[in-house]
């Protein structure tokens, strides 16, 4: 090995351990260190050594072994911010999934589903499939927290918008980003703005 790959190897390594356990990353982390042959080439070196776990076509991570689960795979957040990084896109999290994260549904789906402006695909993680789908630029015009929650309750459906799911989010989510939501409340249907309307309130 040349003194120069040599170097790609190690700054790429150091690169990976300051972002410490569960980090997922794509090559394009990486390109600012040399060309995208060397990159590679260092990636699949570490990976040939165990430090590094492929997740997927172009995806890593840096494992995390649990005492008693054992290997874990990453958090999807994780996955979903290395895929924006990587594509210059946008994930929003939908349906079940936005659910779960909001604490609203202890269902765990199997496939998951971001909406994106980028284009329609799936990516496999592990055991769990991601589905990306392209959606119209008003999904996605919302912040975080709003869309987050629009698609929450798209998939909940109005029957199921309780209060004890609104008293829920009111206790968990900090008053400052609930009162957000009344800046986005126009990008919501109809049915539901009562709803963002007594989560946001003081």
């Amino acid at each position: 090995m040349s003194k120069h790959a040599d170097s790609i190897d190690t700054k790429v390594m150091q690169r990976i351990q300051s972002q410490g356990p569960g980090w997922v990353f794509t090559p394009a982390d990486f390109a600012d260190l040399g060309s995208r042959t060397a990159v590679a080439t260092a990636l699949t070196r570490s990976k040939a050594a165990g430090t590094i776990r492929l997740l997927g076509r172009g995806l890593y991570d840096t494992p995390v072994v649990h005492p008693v689960l054992g290997l874990l795979w990453p958090a999807l957040e994780s996955v979903a911010k290395a895929l924006e990084r990587k594509e210059g896109i946008r994930l929003q999290p939908s349906g079940v999934y936005a659910a779960n994260l909001l604490g609203l549904s202890e269902q765990v789906p199997a496939k998951v589903v971001f909406l994106t402006d980028g284009a329609t695909r799936t990516v496999k993680v592990g055991p769990t499939q991601i589905s990306l789908k392209r959606t119209t630029p008003r999904n996605m015009a919302a912040g975080q927290l709003s869309a987050m929650l629009i698609q929450a309750f798209r998939s909940l459906g109005a029957v199921n918008i309780t209060p004890q799911r609104i008293a829920r989010l009111r206790e968990s989510l900090p008053a400052v980003e609930r009162a957000k939501l009344l800046q986005d409340i126009a990008l919501a249907p109809e049915w539901m703005r009562a709803h963002l309307r007594e989560v946001a309130r003081p």
